[in-house]
């Protein structure tokens, strides 16, 4: 990972524009190529704009031009540099799911008709560079649903699958993959984004899973 903190101003251009004007920032390139620009202001973990892998960067004294080959361009005028450094994380074991989440995870890949009928279960915990897919399976159509599990599904959720869907949608074995964000419990956030994303979210009843009684099953 590389750490750069500069004086800069950015300019994005893409699926709209966007500026930001001259301040001191931090810029995070990771190594499978993700770029984040982030502020020390606002107390906001989520960085003021980013660039996800794969992405090409091109540096001299004075600017960085990133592009990706969806035709986004990232411009960031560099003024100052104030520190640069680099960093082997080396590789992380990943997120570990607590028993609740994983065991719905199980539960979910033995009946995936729960999630949509006609759903068939092709791997659980499908590789990818970015990250493990919880599940993915063919529809009733034979086409590919990427599949993400929450116990309560956020924003945060909903990001994730996104991210999934555009790795897997350059796959030309896979394409096209649509998504599917399923959790105990949604929150309204979430679905507002999933929708914006064209993405369908299910919320599934755990006990009913487990052979309870319920009627809480919701389909949208």
């Amino acid at each position: 990972m590389r750490l750069v903190v500069v004086t800069c101003s950015i300019d994005y251009k893409g699926r709209l524009q966007a500026h930001l004007p001259s301040a001191n920032r931090l810029i995070m390139v990771k190594t499978d190529g993700c770029v984040a620009i982030h502020a020390d202001t606002r107390g906001a973990y989520k960085p003021l704009m980013w660039m996800n892998a794969p992405n090409r960067i091109v540096e001299n004294e004075e600017s960085w031009v990133i592009t990706n080959p969806k035709g986004e361009h990232l411009y960031i005028t560099i003024e100052e540099i104030l520190s640069d450094t680099s960093f082997d994380l080396g590789d992380d074991p990943g997120l570990q799911k607590d028993g609740a989440e994983a065991h719905l995870q199980l539960l979910l890949a033995d009946n995936p008709d729960v999630i949509e009928e006609g759903l068939s279960l092709t791997r659980r915990e499908f590789p990818t560079n970015i990250g493990p897919v919880d599940m993915l399976c063919r529809d009733s159509n034979g086409s590919a649903v990427a599949i993400e599990i929450k116990r309560r599904g956020g924003i945060d959720g909903v990001e994730q699958l996104t991210r999934y869907l555009d790795y897997l949608n350059r796959d030309p074995k896979l394409r096209p993959v649509r998504g599917i964000f399923v959790a105990q419990e949604i929150t309204p956030q979430a679905k507002t984004l999933a929708k914006d994303r064209e993405i369908s979210f299910v919320e599934v009843d755990y006990e009913e899973l487990q052979g309870m009684e319920s009627n809480v099953l919701r389909l949208f």
